[in-house]
This record gives C-alpha cells, structure tokens and sequence, in this order.
C-alpha cells in the first residue's frame, strides 16, 4: 500500500512500510508466524504519535496489533496482511517515583527490572517479575496479566496495577483507576483492560504498587528423587500454612538443560525445587520449610547469600532459553489446583511418550502453574504434528484436573480454539460483546482472544 505523507508529517517516531519492516516484527516469542506480511510499522517516539497511528490506521482500513518487548508466547504480537503494528516500545520513561504513597507512575515500554532498579534507589521495589523480567514491558506483563516467580505472595501482575491511561479505538485517550489504596468508584476500567491483550486499547501507561525491599531474605533448595515427590513436598509446604516468596519446580530433564546451558556443576536429581522467604519472618518460614522439605529428602540446601540465591534462581530463569537452542519451542501455560500438580505432571510425561513428543516440564509450583514445553527439532518433518496432538492433550488434562488453558501468558492466537471450552458459550459471548462495544469496528488485534 502507499502511506501518504500525512503519516510521515503527523508521526514523529518512524514508519516502515512494506518490505521495510524488518522480519522480526511478524512474530514474537511464540514462533508463530502469520502466513503474510503486515502493512506498516510504526514506532512511537509518544502518546501523540500513539493517537495518530490509531486514527490513521482506522482511516486507511488497517488493523493495529500493538507490540512491545516481543516476548509474548502466545502470538499476541504476531502481525499479518492488513495490518499496522504499533511499536510502543519507546515510551520507556519512569514519569514518577512516589515513595511515601509506595506507587510509580511508568510509560507501558519500560521494563520490569527497568522499574524494580530505579525503586530501589527509594527502599522499595516492582514485585512482579515474569521470567522474561529483563526483556518484556510493563504495557505487555499487563495486557496479558503476567505471572512471574513470586506470584505465590504478591500475586500477578494485575494486582500490582492501580491505574491506566489507555488510548481507545477512536483515538481517545481515557485514564481507569486511582492513586490512592482503595477506591471503588464507577466500574473497574483498570481490570478490564488488564489481561485484554491488546484487543481492547492501546496501554500507554500505568501506575503501580511498590512495596518495600524485604529486611531479610532466606533461600531454600531441594533436590529429589522424582517430581511426584518434589510436588508432594511444595504441597506441604503450603499446606503448612508458610507463604514463601516464591516456590519453583524443574523437572530432571529441565534441571539438566538449564545447569548445561549455564555451564554450571551440575547436580543431578529427579527434580528440582527452589524456595524463597522474605521479610521479618524469614528465618522462621525458611525452617519450616527446611523441615518439611526433609520429610521427602536429605538434600536440602538453607542460606541468605545473595550470589548463591542468584545462582539457585538464575537455574530457574533459564529453563526457557536452554531449550530454545534445539529448535522451536511449544511454550504451554496450564495452571492446575496445587493439590494437582503431581497428577499434572504424570499425565504429561505420559502424553510425551505417547506422542514421541519432547517434552519438559517446570513452573510456579507454588501456584499450580507449570510450563509442559515442546520442543519441536527442525530436522523432524512429523514432529510438529505430533507436539500440536500433545498440546491438545495437555489443555484438555488441565481442564479435567479443575485448572486452566492459560495461567499468564495469555490466549493469543496459540489457544483461541480452547477458551470456549473453558468458559463456555454464554460467557464468551458476553466477553465479545464487551470488545464490541469499546471496539466496534474491529480494529484491535484481529483475530486474537
């Protein structure tokens, strides 16, 4: 198509148009990949520039997909014919670090650990932290609702949200939500846009809760025999009535690619599982779980070294990028009741071998939410048929142990034909009534749920 020099006068960031646009704009982390190419590409140097796009956009008949880091698993960010995308990563200002209210306000392009550095200068820090915490944005950990490693005490990202300034599909730019700890005024604006996925607005910017750094954090490890019984012991850990930080499980084969890939001693085990406690009961939480932890085995490690917690957590952190070197990767998403999470991951491993299929598992077992991931090998010509086969199992195995399709990286494209399923037709009608009316035209993310 030709843009006119309307848009190039009224953007003042850069557009690429065509065979311009640099590849790597179709698709995100997902590896999926649209079957055509998008039309425009704008990069937004503001807010302003932001409006524009979207007007300009409504006006020469393209639809918009909004993309930051790039980093979604879910296809949220993939672009195809017909469309612009809107590249907000360059609205990457902290506006406003309030310490006394324990809030920052952010442009959506800044990085969670972008935050979590600059609120640290005050006391304070973004608890948030998706394992992509140094390349994913703010504006996409809330439009997908991201999770993260302490999901377990602190909860999502949503509920670190206060309030957004969001531009709607007419160009307006409207602000949810509040500065203050409580507020129940008018319908929750700020909810609705968090987890939408793009499909409603375009988020610009938020304010968020900061909490202080803790006085005191204690790391806790085990290795075990099997995942079962590392499952059996984060269970009782919980049902102790402790609530660490944060509470994560690998898998044997999981624990082994992370320590290779890291070049690490690597210790091996069945599986893998690494706590946190902070604040002043630390110490008191951490043996607790030391004690149940050693129910189920001897190999349990305790210390408040920060280096060794890095160590022990960075293990963790790169389960994911170990297993992209060997070719593409199906990242699944299932969150299951926590007393479920050792059937969950007997139903995978047999699955994998059903399927002939590669399969790791790892995740926030401190919440039920495991990542059962694919790899798929570029030599094997069948293996992409047989991991979608797998996938299809692995979500209807969530569903029928009480869980959930998705439990933070949201629906995309990857999962559209699973979300009838999980909330029936009435619900999902209702949800798209709700899109129609802020979006009537369609112009937000088509094709994405």
């Amino acid at each position: 198509m030709s843009v006119s020099t309307t848009w190039t006068e009224s953007i003042s960031g850069a557009v690429y148009v065509g065979e311009d646009i640099p590849v790597a704009y179709r698709t995100d982390r997902s590896g999926y990949v649209p079957s055509s190419a998008p039309e425009v590409l704008v990069v937004a140097a503001d807010v302003d520039d932001v409006r524009r796009a979207v007007i300009l956009a409504a006006d020469a008949g393209l639809t918009v997909v909004v993309r930051g880091g790039g980093s979604g698993l879910a296809g949220g960010a993939s672009a195809g014919a017909g469309s612009l995308i809107l590249d907000v990563s360059r609205l990457d200002r902290i506006l406003e670090i309030a310490p006394a209210d324990e809030l920052a306000v952010v442009q959506a392009g800044v990085s969670a650990a972008q935050l979590d550095a600059e609120a640290g200068r005050h006391g304070l820090r973004y608890v948030p932290d998706p394992a992509s915490v140094a390349i994913s944005t703010i504006g996409g950990n809330i439009a997908t609702n991201a999770g993260g490693l302490r999901c377990v005490k602190y909860g999502v990202t949503g509920d670190s949200v206060l309030g957004l300034s969001v531009v709607l599909a007419d160009g307006r730019l409207i602000h949810t939500g509040r500065r203050t700890a409580k507020g129940v005024a008018g319908l929750d604006l700020t909810s609705l846009f968090t987890g939408s996925e793009g499909t409603l607005g375009v988020i610009v910017s938020a304010t968020v809760r900061l909490h202080p750094i803790p006085v005191r954090t204690v790391t806790v490890a085990a290795y075990f025999a099997d995942v079962e019984q590392a499952a059996a012991a984060t269970a009782a850990v919980l049902s102790a009535r402790v609530r660490p930080s944060l509470l994560e499980l690998l898998d044997e084969r999981s624990l082994r690619e992370a320590q290779d890939f890291l070049g690490v001693r690597a210790q091996s085990a069945g599986a893998f599982v690494v706590a946190q406690t902070d604040g002043f009961g630390a110490d008191a939480e951490a043996r607790i779980i030391e004690s149940t932890f050693g129910q189920f085995t001897s190999r349990v490690l305790v210390g408040d070294d920060p280096d060794v917690a890095d160590e022990l957590l960075a293990v963790r952190r790169s389960a994911l990028p170990a297993l992209e070197r060997y070719g593409r990767v199906l990242i699944e998403d299932i969150a299951v009741p926590r007393t479920r999470i050792a059937d969950a991951v007997r139903r995978i491993t047999e699955i994998a071998e059903r399927h002939r299929s590669q399969i790791y598992t790892f995740g926030h077992a401190g919440d039920g939410n495991l990542h059962p991931i694919i790899v798929v090998p570029p030599e094997d010509a069948s293996a992409e048929r047989r991991a979608s086969d797998a996938a299809d199992e692995i979500f209807a195995t969530a569903l029928e142990l009480g869980g959930t399709i998705t439990g933070e990286h949201g629906v995309g494209v990857l999962k559209r034909r699973w979300l009838e399923r999980e909330l029936g037709p009435d619900a999902l009608r209702v949800q798209r009534a709700v899109r129609a009316a802020l979006d009537p035209s369609g112009l937000f993310n088509p094709g994405k749920v």
